[in-house]
Order: structure tokens, then C-alpha cells, then sequence
């Protein structure tokens, strides 16, 4: 029954392939018409999504002695879908995201002369995501992961009137190759290896010879780590994310909540494989740390709010990166799902970002705002972090055993303690208990919400040993984090440093490395 119910899946993402298929002038005339397709098919897509997981949920829940029943749709002995806990998670999101982003399209776009033309691309591109979040053979990955890019490519230039947006889609259209490239080598290698490309038998295999390592496996976890950062915009790479600002909203929110993360996604689906180069995920932890560090300063300087969304999904990326490094791929996918969320509401309500600030600030000339001592920011600290490590252990969750751990649980108390600390310059006591009650309910939901997320994904996942050069990198990245922490404490004091100046004219011109590449490459639009 659950390999019938998976086939299923597979027919709204057709449909919505075959929508680029649809003349564009005719769909321009059409356009209401159009516009209904794609957006109802999503929304059938969707409640499918859903549905089809939660009864992969209830036959876990109600199978605790067997393994999950992990559905195989095969032709001709190639896996066409492969559906676990790990592809059913991601497809439900990418289903979620997508009706969504077609519903807001429908005012956001009404009135666009090209609106079929938007609606085609978009069905396109969020069916080939969709195919790629369930597909049970590698070189079908592959081949959905680049018609993603290419329908993605369509949706950034589609003003093509605006020089900025060409610069930048031509951008991400070079550096999207460069990441096929990667996974065209690790897609030979893998072949060669071992004579199939599809995901149950590759491990299956893996787990079988598990103490025989050829070379050919190790090149192919480092091709696949490779074009995983050139695919989620990681340092050097990320230069072309900040500038897709002249692009339609709906765009935006589809590449920041959806598209961005299939780098983590794929790390996360050949985590299996990847796993057997601890020295390709050590360099993908390096990578993601510096990514996130680098990427989080520079977003605390931008005065455009797109573009500090912009920084705020590569800082994002670097840090989803960062836990696949550690080998924590269940908190990976639960951090796909909390920043998808996060950022398509962001984006789609960017509009509004004016009376929000005008809001708050009226709030604040309302209320006495006072700096908060050192020494109460660290008995805030101290409380923080004794009931983080209280609330895990009720959960029966230790930070220490877990690959990752101790670093998600002090970011997480990092920002728990930013936001506390902001209801302390207030004069109102009110403010501060409920400040306080609400990250007691953020730590019981983020256990949760792991343990749920982890239950589902785990069985899929493997066991990855936590070295001593990963501890090593988590702790270079406390002290990464804990530094950006002070850091902003300094800038709201009335101390007044000159060097911070200094650092920040270089941070909000994003260290220049888009300057210097355009320099050395020159645009890559076509003009």
C-alpha cells in the first residue's frame, strides 16, 4: 500500500514539469487560467505531501520493533522514487513552500503582462525541487537538480529590463555549473564503483563493505561535498545570493526557503556515502563555520532589508553546513525546516517591513530604555544555560553525545540570551516574564521538534564518530559565535571605538569580494 501511495506522489510534479511546456504567449493571454493550474496542482501536491507522511509517521509510531517501511518505485531497474523518512520530510516542505509561494504570487503578480509566462517557470522549477527531494536513483537527482537551476534561472530574468538581475542570474547561472560539474564527477565515480546509481542498493552496498574505502568512493564524497557549497552559496561562492535583490518577492522567497538548501539536502541524502570521507566532512565544517561567521557580520551592517535577508540565508547555509560537517544531519534537517519557514514568511512579508519598524519604534519612545550591566548579562548567561541543560535532560537529550551537540545547544542559548537581554532595557517587568516564559517554551520546542525530526530521519542516517579535529572546529566556533555576541554588546554601548567604524564601512561593502571578482571575471550578463 505505501508503494502505491508513493507513485502518487510523482504525478503533480509531473504535471507541473509539463508546464513549461505551454506556449508562452498563450499562457501570457491565459494568464488566469494559467495561474489556477499551477496553484490548485500545487495545492493537491501539497495535501498529498502530507498526507502520505503522516501515515508514514503512524506506520512508525505504531512499528517500534521493525524497521520503517521505506517505499521503492522502480522501471527497468531504475529507482524512480525512493520514500523515507528523510525524502518524505523534504518533500512535505517542499510542497508546503511551494503552494504558498504560488497562492501570494497570485495578487503579487496580478496585472503582469508575462504573469503566464512567471506561473510556467514556477510550476517548472517547484516541480523538478519536488522530484528531486523523492528520487530514487542518483543520476534522476542530478537531472532534477539542474532543471531546478535552470527554472530558477527563467524566474530571476524575468525582468529583463533590469541590468542588476541579469548580472546576478547569469552569476548564480555560472556558478550553478560549476556545482553540476561536481556531481557529474561524483556521479561517474559512484557508477564505476558500484555498477548502479540507485540510492537503496548504493547503501546497501555501503553498509556490506563498510571496511573497504576505494579511492574512487573518497573522490566522489569530496566532489559531492564540493558541489554541495557551490549549490548553497558558501564561501567563495555566495557572491551572487545578495544580488538577486531585483528580482519579484515570490522569487526570492522560493530560492532562500526552498532551492538554497538543496546543498544540505544532498549531504543529507548521501550522508551514508559521504560519511566514509571524515576529511571531506571535516573541510565542509570548515567551510560552513567560516561561511556563517563571515556572512553574519556583513548582514548586521546592510541598511536594505533584502539584502540582509540575503546575508542572513548564507549565514543560514554556513551553519546547516557546519552540522552536516559535525555529523549532525538530523539537527540539519530540522534547521532546513525551521529556516524554510522562517524565510518565506520573511520575504513574503517584507512589504510591510516599514510599519513594523515604524511600530517599533513608537514602542520605544514609549518605554525607558536603559543598558544592561555586564554583570546582569552574566547571571542572565548562567540562568540561560542551567535551564537549556535542564529541559534536555528531561527530554532525556545530552548535548556531549550527541555530533554537534554542545555547539547547537550554545548557540541556541546565545540566542536566547539576546533575546532575554533585549527585554532587560526595558523598564517594564512584565516584558521581561514573558520574555522569559517564551524561551522556556522555545527550549521545550526545539527538544521537541529534534526528537520528532530525529525519529523520523535517523533510521535513514549513519553513525558518524566525532573526532578531535571536530571538536577542535567547534570550538574555534564558540569562540566565533561567543565573539559576534560581545561584539554587538559593543556596538550598542555608549562607548564610542573608532575601529568598529572602520570595520563596518569594510563589512556593509562585504569585505569587497564581489568587487574583486568582478574585477578579475567581469559580468557575466549577456548583453
Amino acid at each position: 500500500m505505501m508503494s502505491d501511495l508513493s507513485a502518487i506522489l510523482a504525478l503533480p510534479a509531473f504535471l507541473m514539469l509539463l508546464s513549461v511546456l505551454i506556449p508562452a504567449d498563450w499562457a501570457n493571454a491565459k494568464a488566469r487560467q494559467v495561474r489556477q493550474l499551477i496553484t490548485g496542482i500545487a495545492g493537491i501536491q501539497f495535501v498529498m505531501a502530507f498526507v502520505i507522511m503522516a501515515f508514514y509517521v503512524a506506520h512508525m509510531a505504531l512499528n517500534t520493533n521493525t524497521q520503517p517501511f521505506n517505499s521503492v518505485i522502480h522501471s527497468s531497474g531504475t529507482h524512480l522514487i525512493f520514500y523515507d523518512g528523510i525524502s518524505g520530510f523534504m518533500f512535505a516542505l517542499v510542497s508546503f513552500i511551494g503552494w504558498v509561494i504560488c497562492r501570494f504570487s497570485v495578487r503579487y503578480l496580478d496585472g503582469e503582462a508575462a504573469q503566464g509566462t512567471y506561473f510556467r517557470w514556477t510550476g517548472f522549477t517547484v516541480g523538478a525541487v519536488s522530484f528531486m527531494a523523492i528520487s530514487g536513483n542518483l543520476l534522476l537527482f542530478v537531472l532534477a537538480w539542474i532543471m531546478a537551476s535552470l527554472g530558477l534561472h527563467h524566474l530571476l530574468v524575468f525582468y529583463k529590463n533590469r541590468p542588476a538581475a541579469q548580472r546576478a542570474a547569469w552569476t548564480k547561472f555560472t556558478v550553478s555549473r560549476i556545482g553540476d560539474a561536481a556531481l557529474a564527477a561524483a556521479l561517474i565515480l559512484i557508477y564505476i564503483e558500484f555498477q548502479t546509481l540507485n540510492f537503496s542498493e548504493i547503501f546497501a552496498a555501503i553498509s556490506s563493505q563498510a571496511d573497504q574505502i576505494s579511492p574512487r568512493v573518497i573522490w566522489a564524497g569530496w566532489f559531492l561535498v564540493f558541489g554541495a557549497i557551490a549549490k548553497s552559496a558558501q564561501f567563495p561562492f555566495h557572491t551572487w545570493l545578495p544580488q538577486t535583490m531585483e528580482t519579484p518577492t515570490p522569487v526570492s522567497a522560493l530560492m532562500h526557503a526552498g532551492i538554497v538548501n538543496a546543498g544540505g539536502y544532498l549531504i543529507i541524502r548521501t550522508s551514508p556515502l559521504v560519511s566514509l570521507t571524515p576529511t571531506a566532512l571535516t573541510a565542509l565544517a570548515i567551510v560552513g563555520a567560516f561561511t556563517a561567521c563571515f556572512a553574519a557580520l556583513i548582514m548586521l551592517t546592510q541598511t536594505s532589508v533584502k539584502k540582509s535577508l540575503a546575508y542572513s540565508t548564507i549565514a543560514q547555509m554556513g551553519f546547516m553546513m557546519l552540522q552536516c560537517g559535525l555529523g549532525a544531519f538530523s539537527a540539519a534537517m530540522l534547521h532546513i525546516l525551521a529556516h524554510s519557514l522562517y524565510k518565506a514568511h520573511a520575504f513574503l512579508s517584507s512589504g510591510s517591513v516599514l510599519e513594523q519598524n515604524q511600530a517599533i519604534r513608537i514602542i520605544g519612545e514609549k518605554r525607558e530604555i536603559k543598558q544592561v550591566s555586564w554583570s546582569k548579562l552574566g547571571t542572565l548567561s548562567v540562568a540561560v544555560v542551567c535551564m537549556f541543560l535542564l529541559i534536555s535532560s528531561l527530554f532525556g537529550i545530552n548535548p556531549t553525545t550527541k555530533p554537534g551537540g554542545i555547539l547547537l545547544g550554545f548557540v541556541l542559548c546565545l540566542a536566547l540570551i539576546s533575546w532575554i537581554g533585549q527585554s532587560l532595557q526595558s523598564a517594564s517587568r512584565q516584558l521581561f516574564i514573558r520574555a522569559s516564559v517564551t524561551g522556556v517554551l522555545l527550549c521545550f520546542a526545539y527538544c521537541v521538534s529534534f526528537l520528532s525530526v530525529d525519529k523520523i530521519v535517523a533510521p535513514s542516517l549513519p553513525t558518524v564518530q566525532t573526532s578531535a579535529i571536530t571538536w577542535l572546529i567547534a570550538s574555534v566556533v564558540l569562540f566565533g559565535f561567543g565573539g559576534m555576541f560581545m561584539l554587538t554588546k559593543i556596538v550598542v554601548s555608549p562607548t564610542n571605538f573608532r575601529w568598529l567604524n572602520i570595520f563596518y564601512v569594510h563589512a556593509s561593502n562585504g569585505f569587497y569580494i564581489e568587487s574583486w571578482l568582478r574585477h578579475k571575471f567581469g559580468t557575466l550578463a549577456k548583453e
